[in-house]
């Protein structure tokens, strides 16, 4: 064969060693498809500096892909030898945050809970430790800084068999989308999460973590949307009345600061009547 002509032996080899078997194994075993240096070490019973040589050579085999130091993913068979694997991307987030609190969250947490009808291409997670965004593998994730006693409304959600990760629940989802509707969409994308699953949205748990947050401008908006969507009994809607300032906070931040105000809710509707009317046909 000419030399210039490629052969399929130039790809990598996804051969297995004897070290390398039993690891493979064993995470399998386990279920685990993120898996760190430490594992590795735990596992095979090496050395770090051997465990690391033994992890550099089974990604030149496409066994595995190395997200960032010390952090590896499998590489399923059935994508051969693609070396730029990232693995499940909320896996990834949990081991980007480390030991630090933390939960998937914004637009991420909304495409979880079945909020959104297009697929979302940034990782959110709201962590209290300062964490900057990164782009790995193509897959960009971002990190919202919240106070520690901002860590409330979590809940599991199974990304396999054995590896779990926190996300917000429901109501803390629409929450975080009134403070941050940046994250999420914009406010009227976060109003149609609230339409699609208000079946399985609890009232007050909503008005409970708006007024746990204590932040004025999702007091506002949540008590606007459930008012406007008939979602909440007059009761709730006053919890939230009572803890209204004189001042008018636009009902979406990322919109220009015009339209009717509403005194009732202290509130600058800037999104047209019809496309919040629209969100009911979601």
């Amino acid at each position: 064969m000419p030399s210039n002509v490629s052969s399929t032996n130039d790809k990598p080899r996804r051969t297995v060693g004897n070290r390398m078997a039993p690891l493979l194994s064993t995470l399998y075993d386990r279920a685990q498809t993120t898996f760190t240096l430490a594992d590795a070490v735990e596992i095979t019973g090496l050395r770090p500096a051997l465990a690391s040589s033994l992890l550099h050579k089974a990604g030149q085999r496409g066994l595995v892909s190395h997200v960032k130091r010390g952090l590896f993913v499998l590489v399923p068979a059935e994508l051969g030898s693609a070396a730029e694997y990232s693995g499940n991307p909320y896996l990834v987030a949990r081991h980007l945050v480390g030991d630090a609190p933390a939960f998937i969250s914004h637009a991420s947490a909304m495409e979880i809970h079945r909020m959104v009808t297009q697929p979302q291409f940034v990782v959110f997670t709201s962590s209290t430790k300062r964490i900057p965004s990164r782009t790995v593998h193509g897959t960009e994730f971002r990190f919202v800084l919240i106070k520690p006693n901002h860590l409330f409304g979590t809940t599991k959600h199974w990304v396999t068999k054995q590896e779990s990760v926190g996300i917000s629940d429901l109501e803390r989802t629409v929450i975080d989308g009134l403070r941050q509707p940046e994250y999420c969409g914009g406010v009227t994308d976060v109003a149609k999460g609230l339409w699609m699953r208000r079946a399985d949205m609890q009232p007050g748990r909503l008005v409970d973590y708006a007024l746990r947050l204590g932040v004025g401008a999702v007091a506002r908006r949540t008590g606007y949307l459930l008012e406007l969507y008939d979602l909440a009994p007059e009761a709730e809607l006053a919890r939230l009345r009572r803890v209204l300032t004189s001042t008018y906070l636009p009902l979406d931040p990322v919109l220009p600061r015009e339209g009717r105000h509403i005194a009732r809710w202290r509130l600058q509707v800037n999104i047209s009547p019809e496309e919040l009317e629209g969100v009911r046909t979601t």
